[in-house]
């Protein structure tokens, strides 16, 4: 799965928004019901019935409807967005309120879902039926889902709960492994809206810095709690039409995976990103590094090098050496040869399942099956091996994942150091400061969660090589 993911997209805008206004002046009309409900059910059935990330299909969906005013395009992937968080939870309450759902025509259903969804949203009963009256939703269609929701709530407690947290059974059950009795406040977390959060490009300034260059574009933000380097913006930002975000004074950036980055603590020397995707935490140690040195950018897709070429010319990034390399087979040892026994640093964020990320990628838990996640440990396992090689003696190893489930974090470097007596573990609180690391950490590592911190789901464990 694609590390450092990018947050929940905010609809994007067409070239030119629809308006009646002249002279200059933006038109704003209220939400047009009809065409928000035709573009979600639109974006909803590539998603679930055509298996597409969700992401590219809201901006596929919302690029061809030319006709959304910006207001819309935000009702529409926020209205997605959230039945895909609740899915199983709209499914149970609407077999159990509403007669024959499952025979239903699927658009009807799916007119159903997002209706429902918009009610667990918050919004009253009688103003979501009156609104999605033009879709043929008629009165009191919904009127039973209160009686439904009784109906949840009156479950056992072990039948309820995947069905409340809206989850895969399998993966419910390792939700209650990893957080134990805070499992159900972890899962709700999980299903909220993230935060828009951004990350301080420290080559062209500091914090203050980008928070009045923000303000200066209508655009209001507060710092990060924890991270040092972020500033959680108003969600209703287009942040990738920013002047500020044009001329590479920040990334997007979830606080945890700023977090995760501090941890390589990268000097100006031979770092080496080894999955490093789009470079989202390869341009966070290249501030680290004051664009001095050598940082290797591996990755295995040309089309994520290319983006991260694209993003170190607009932060204004010099150090980078990306590369290239195979996915597997003795080619990637002929690849690596260079660098065996000389980084100072290795920084192994590895694909995951992504279990931290739902509230970003709610679509992703549909697709994870017990078979995946065990092809996800063998994978980590492999990489950590193989990318170790890289560490010189002295140096250090980090391990990051944006999974919450044990087994694809301490159980990783658990059985990686029964093989390698050389690493030993250096605890996180060391690195991030005693008052910082107490918040953040679980013993020795990096446990990050959204009931717990705001921030995504993330592990971190920092190895260090024996001299």
């Amino acid at each position: 799965m694609k590390k450092n993911p990018r947050p929940s997209p905010r609809a994007p805008q067409s070239r030119r928004e629809p308006s009646a206004a002249s002279e200059g002046v933006r038109a704003i009309r209220p939400v047009r019901e009809d065409l928000v409900l035709q573009a979600s059910l639109e974006a909803y059935g590539f998603i679930r019935h055509e298996g597409r990330l969700a992401d590219r299909a809201l901006d596929y969906t919302l690029r061809h409807k030319k006709n959304l005013y910006s207001n819309e395009r935000r009702a529409v992937a926020e209205r997605v967005y959230a039945l895909l968080r609740r899915q199983r939870t709209v499914d149970f309450l609407l077999e159990h309120s509403h007669p024959g759902f499952s025979r239903l025509e699927r658009t009807r259903q799916d007119v159903l879902r997002l209706a429902a969804s918009r009610v667990l949203q918050g919004e009253s009963l009688e103003e979501v039926e009156r609104s999605a009256a033009q879709s043929g939703l008629g009165a009191g269609a919904l009127s039973e889902l209160p009686r439904a929701a009784r109906t949840l709530e009156s479950l056992p407690p072990d039948k309820r709960f995947p069905i409340a947290a809206s989850l895969p059974d399998f993966l419910a059950v390792r939700f209650r492994e990893a957080f134990g009795p805070d499992a159900e406040r972890a899962a709700e977390a999980m299903n909220e809206r993230a935060p828009l959060t951004a990350r301080v490009n420290g080559l062209k300034g500091d914090r203050e810095k980008l928070r009045a260059l923000l303000e200066k574009e209508g655009v209001s933000s507060q710092p990060t709690p924890l991270s040092p380097l972020g500033l959680i913006l108003d969600t209703r930002t287009n942040a990738f039409s920013l002047e500020a975000f044009r001329d590479g004074a920040f990334e997007l950036q979830d606080e945890g995976s700023q977090l995760l980055g501090m941890l390589v603590d990268a000097p100006p020397t031979k770092v080496v990103d080894a999955c490093a995707g789009a470079g989202g935490k390869t341009l966070q140690l290249a501030v680290q590094m004051k664009n001095r040195g050598d940082l290797y950018a591996l990755d295995v897709e040309e089309g994520r090098m290319e983006d991260l070429r694209k993003r170190t010319r607009r932060a204004g990034v010099h150090n980078v050496r990306a590369q290239l390399i195979p996915a597997d087979g003795p080619e990637v040892d002929a690849a690596l040869a260079p660098l065996v026994g000389k980084a100072d640093r290795v920084l192994v964020d590895a694909p995951c399942s992504g279990t931290g990320t739902l509230r970003r990628k709610p679509d992703a838990r549909y697709r994870l099956t017990p078979e995946m996640l065990g092809e996800h440990v063998a994978r980590q396992k492999r990489l950590l091996e193989r990318f170790s090689r890289l560490v010189k003696p002295g140096g250090r190893l980090i391990y990051g994942t944006c999974s919450v489930l044990p087994e694809e974090n301490e159980a990783v470097v658990e059985d990686f150091l029964s093989r390698h007596p050389d690493y030993t573990v250096r605890p996180v609180a060391e690195e991030l400061g005693a008052e910082l690391g107490a918040k953040v950490s679980r013993g020795p590592y990096l446990r990050l969660a959204p009931h717990l911190h705001g921030t995504d789901g993330f592990f971190g464990a920092i190895l260090v090589r024996a001299k």
